[in-house]
């Protein structure tokens, strides 16, 4: 049978760089701390004045095609998953593939074009798409571009201000792939959540408590669901398990809360038991309310086991390197989780290949996917080529005024117009507005 996969990937971050612990915190009069450890963040990347979610989008796809050696001829389809997104009815890939036009002699008319929405799962549903477009046999030897493009900015003073971030992924869909293989087993949890949404409204309404509550409910779910086809997971079954990170203080409860779940009823649970006890069982319990608080007894005590956190330490903390520097990416974070973990294999000479990873993907509304993948053996190569750290480090450092500048500059709602921080080179930009209003952009040597 063909495996059908990522075959490559690309990350562009924004070209500027908001230090969390040394300019927002004395701003907000907080302890760094705050940032640092109880978020997990260092720093956040923003847009220069001349990007946004098309040009971050368009870099990505244009360094993985140069890299590849790809033509237009080569991508069947294009699917941008975005919840930035300024047009109604105009999908983001018309734009994309417009920029892209700009620089190939070919076109992508004959590419299929589209654009994704569930909050921050798009990007993953997107993958879904073009994976199940070429294993129905629709794709004709042609490969298809998944984007994943957001800019993550809250309103000035939202309580999720501090955890913005801007940035694309592109990725390569393909038979015979090098990077991973998507499992055919899937599994969903889904509900109508209100636990962030954007109603008519360009920053999101967020409810902090609840949308944790609600990310980890699906991926409870979403975990169930896939072992109903999958089988049990057990800790030692991934090499590592990214997660949809919209800030890595988040994924270290959902890494709490699938380690629990996977060594029920296993060997892990009964060495545990002489230090913990063993996990609280419904049936036990005469109310919900009695078993929930002993059930969050167990977790606290788990949370504080060596077996745990040495778990937890290889198999989760190195799907946040990328993400404590850059924030979150909405769209694109749980795969920027992926290559964390990759780029963290290569760079410690680990054997990964045909190892497996465990992936979570969530989006606010509220839906998590849990499916597997399987390291290729040509992962190094396309690990390798990624540039993300000169990217990180040739960021431009902004100072607090610059800041509050350049939000405004991509507050839809204001009409400011704000010299560039940066200068571009050998990329796409923005490039002023059309006869209909349309946005419009070209490449810049």
């Amino acid at each position: 049978m063909t495996t059908v996969g990522i075959d490559a990937i690309e990350i562009w971050t924004g070209n500027l760089k908001l230090d969390l612990p040394g300019t927002f915190a004395p701003q907000k009069g907080e302890d760094p701390e705050k940032y640092t450890k109880g978020l997990g963040l260092n720093a956040s990347s923003f847009p220069d004045s001349y990007e946004d979610i098309v040009t971050m989008g368009a870099n990505a796809a244009y360094r993985l095609m140069d890299r590849k050696g790809l033509e237009p001829e080569d991508i069947g389809r294009i699917d941008v998953a975005t919840e930035s997104s300024f047009d109604n009815s105009k999908p983001v890939s018309t734009y994309v593939a417009g920029c892209l036009e700009q620089v190939y002699e070919g076109d992508f008319h004959h590419a299929n074009k589209g654009e994704r929405k569930f909050a921050c799962i798009a990007g993953t549903q997107s993958l879904d798409d073009a994976y199940n477009w070429i294993k129905a046999g629709r794709n004709r030897g042609r490969a298809a571009l998944v984007i994943a493009t957001d800019t993550a900015l809250y309103a000035r003073g939202d309580a999720g201000e501090a955890t913005q971030g801007a940035g694309a992924v592109a990725m390569l869909i393909s038979e015979d792939p090098s990077l991973v293989e998507l499992s055919i087993e899937q599994g969903y949890g889904s509900a109508d959540e209100t636990d962030f949404l954007k109603p008519n409204q360009q920053f999101p309404s967020v409810d902090g408590k609840r949308s944790v509550q609600v990310y980890l409910a699906r991926m409870r779910e979403a975990l169930e669901d896939f072992e109903s086809i999958a089988g049990d997971s057990h800790p030692d079954q991934y090499a590592y398990i990214p997660f949809h990170t919209p800030f890595p203080g988040m994924v270290r409860k959902a890494g709490l809360l699938g380690y629990r779940h996977m060594i029920r009823d296993t060997e892990i649970e009964d060495d545990l038991a002489a230090e913990i006890g063993r996990q609280p069982r419904a049936e036990a319990f005469d109310d919900d309310e009695a078993f929930r608080e002993a059930l969050r007894e167990y977790m606290d005590s788990l949370k504080e086991t060596e077996t745990y956190q040495d778990w937890y330490a290889k198999t989760i903390d190195p799907t946040l390197t990328i993400s404590r520097e850059v924030g979150n990416w909405y769209t694109g974070s749980v795969h920027v989780a992926r290559a964390s973990v990759l780029k963290h294999g290569l760079e410690n000479e680990l054997d990964l290949t045909g190892s497996k990873l465990l992936v979570g993907s969530y989006g606010s509304g509220a839906e998590a996917e849990i499916h597997a993948e399987t390291i290729q053996e040509g992962w190094r190569e396309e690990i390798g080529a990624l540039n993300v750290d000169e990217q990180l480090a040739a960021r431009y450092n902004l100072s607090w005024d610059d800041y509050e500048e350049i939000h405004d500059a991509h507050n839809h709602e204001m009409d400011v117009d704000i010299e560039p921080r940066t200068t571009p080179e050998a990329e796409f930009v923005f490039d002023g507005w059309g006869r209909m209003g349309e946005r419009k952009y070209t490449f810049v040597e």
